[in-house]
């Protein structure tokens, strides 16, 4: 793992109540924040169910998609990070914005996940893993057996384009899917049987 830098990068928020605005990010080993062009089309697939919505962000990393998803009315984000200093620069970028609807939480998101979830369900979950670890498929399986998702609930996947496989569970149906570059993004709905 590369050493830990101050704040070395900035991601941008695209819209909402935040647009234009610039916040750190540090760069660590694995860390890459969605661009600005895929965020944007994401968000336009997502454009009438954000305002509201409760998110679960699995591997925030910069935070982009959650802040984006803050910055546009989302009622509230639960944020897992693995690593403490992102999970810090995510806690004070936060702050920074004085939201309060937002908890960041430092540790293993398929730890987290299995432990399922005690509270009312999130309606959009983000799942943009770190490449070639494996950990799409097992994250898409805790959401699934451990009712993180309220009904029709939209889940967000970003992988590598050269992934072999992704295991999707029956009451996943997909909505859109593309490519750009290296990424492959994906977005389901959860429809209960």
């Amino acid at each position: 793992m590369s050493k830990n830098k101050s704040a070395s990068g900035q991601v941008r928020i695209i819209s909402g109540q935040w647009r234009s605005r610039k916040l750190p990010i540090h760069d660590l080993e694995g860390l890459r924040p969605t661009t600005d062009r895929v965020r944007e089309t994401l968000f336009n697939w997502l454009s009438t169910d954000v305002r509201g919505a409760r998110v679960l962000d699995c591997f925030a990393g910069s935070g982009a998609l959650s802040l984006e998803a803050l910055s546009r009315y989302a009622d509230y984000a639960r944020i897992f990070e693995l690593q403490s200093s992102a999970a810090k620069q995510l806690q004070q970028n936060l702050q920074t914005l004085k939201c309060e609807t937002a908890d960041v939480i430092n540790g293993d998101s398929l730890a987290l996940l299995a432990k399922g979830n005690p509270d009312k369900g999130f309606d959009i979950v983000f799942v943009d893993p770190p490449f070639r670890k494996d950990l799409a498929s097992k994250t898409i399986a805790l959401l699934d057996e451990k009712q993180w998702l309220n009904e029709n609930a939209q889940i967000y996947v970003e992988t590598e384009s050269d992934l072999a496989q992704l295991d999707i569970p029956n009451t996943w149906v997909e909505l859109k899917q593309k490519s750009a570059g290296q990424v492959t993004y994906r977005l389901f709905q959860y429809q209960i049987d």
